[in-house]
């Protein structure tokens, strides 16, 4: 009689897979080590978008600070060179005479006109000593 009703049981009944067997019995079982595997690897991937966020924002700071690194270099160089110039032109107004309190554009002007009037005046000092030379030179020709 045993026998029949298996007999029945599976005729009525299709005998399950291996798979859905094993399936279901990772279904009813607590899945503690998946579990924690699925955390440690949800923590791994915040972790990950943590740092990159971080890196990046990191990069993003360092390349402002580079940026202002060289603007401020910039206007170090512009704000020397500034000094520098006034310092020269101070000194130029000094040097040519009547331009203390003339503004850049007479006092370059200015100073133009006193290097043309020096450069003759120094023509005329050359011709002068070589004429005082050739004086001094038949003086002693002629016993002096």
């Amino acid at each position: 009689m045993e026998e029949a009703q298996t007999q029945t049981r599976t005729q009525t009944q299709p005998p399950k897979s291996t798979f859905k067997r094993k399936h279901r019995k990772n279904q009813l079982k607590p899945r503690m080590g998946n579990a924690v595997h699925e955390s440690l690897s949800s923590i791994n991937f915040l972790q990950r978008a943590v740092e990159s966020t971080h890196g990046r924002s990191r990069k993003q700071s360092m390349k402002s600070d580079m940026v202002n690194d060289v603007k401020t270099a910039s206007r170090e160089e512009e704000d020397g060179e500034k000094e520098e110039v006034e310092r020269k032109i101070e000194a130029l107004q000094r040097i040519v005479p009547g331009c203390e309190s003339r503004g850049v554009d007479e006092l370059f002007e200015e100073t133009a006109g006193y290097i043309m009037a020096l450069q003759g005046q120094l023509k005329a000092m050359k011709e002068l000593a070589s004429f005082v030379e050739g004086l001094e030179k038949e003086k002693r020709k002629f016993g002096g």
